[in-house]
């Protein structure tokens, strides 16, 4: 029978890597990865760093490129339906071609793979098509807000206050009901820009982690807000990508 793992890695930072998943890595025989491109080649070669400073069996990575996604959809849920079942595809082939009976195979995850991260799913989607047998097991990783908060020295949440996580579009429709701390993950519009001048606090992060981190926070004024839009196109212009998040508190009275 073929093992896999979903092994979170944390945000960015080497250091993040739990015990656990140190004695998953020197397990496996071959870790899989889909390649992104030129653009974010920084994702495949931080991987590499992982490997090379914690891994001391031999091992192959095998790298396949990323399906294309829309990302101007006229319909959002059906466009990452067609490109879950794109990836479920690719996971499938590569499974059936890379990974004999009886060895080892594992997906690096960023952060944590039970947030915001399709790699359980597919991998559950790759086993309901029936043509390649396994069993898997997922590895908890620290994962973006809780590297974000712990960067900020802040906590998740205030005490007796409830807590929500969501994604720009859909807190472009409304702050939710009943929650004072809001955190955003997904946001290429930087939605928090209508929430300017609300009373509100803001702890945001970019490439948290690594050594592109960049952190700003403070009440979200106007003048904030619009520190916050312009470093992140910057640094979006320079590095081709950018992965940031945020949260959003309305203080205690």
């Amino acid at each position: 029978m073929r093992k896999l793992y979903a092994i979170g890695i944390g945000a960015g930072d080497p250091e993040h890597l739990t015990v656990q998943a140190i004695d998953r890595l020197n397990r496996v025989d071959v870790f899989f990865v889909l390649d992104k491109g030129e653009e974010k080649a920084d994702l495949v070669r931080l991987r590499q760093e992982i490997l090379d400073r914690f891994v001391t069996r031999p091992h192959r990575m095998v790298l396949v490129a990323d399906p294309p996604r829309d990302r101007t959809p006229e319909d959002y849920r059906a466009a990452v339906a067609d490109w879950h079942a794109a990836r479920a595809a690719v996971y499938e082939r590569m499974l059936l071609s890379e990974l004999p009976d009886g060895s080892t195979g594992a997906f690096l995850v960023w952060g944590d793979p039970s947030l915001y991260d399709s790699t359980i799913a597919l991998i559950e989607a790759v086993l309901a098509r029936g043509n390649v047998a396994f069993e898997y097991e997922v590895i908890p990783g620290i994962s973006s807000i809780s590297a974000l908060v712990a960067r900020h020295r802040t906590t998740m949440n205030q005490i007796g206050r409830a807590v929500q996580l969501t994604t720009g579009r859909r807190l472009a429709a409304g702050w939710p009901s009943g929650v004072d701390d809001v955190f955003v993950l997904l946001d290429a519009h930087t939605t928090f820009d209508r929430f300017a001048s609300e009373g509100l606090h803001i702890y945001w992060g970019a490439y948290i982690g690594t050594p592109d981190e960049i952190l700003l926070s403070g009440p979200l004024t106007p003048a904030l807000a619009a520190e916050i839009r312009s470093v992140r196109a910057e640094a979006r212009e320079r590095h081709g990508w950018i992965m940031d998040t945020y949260l959003l508190r309305r203080p205690a009275d």
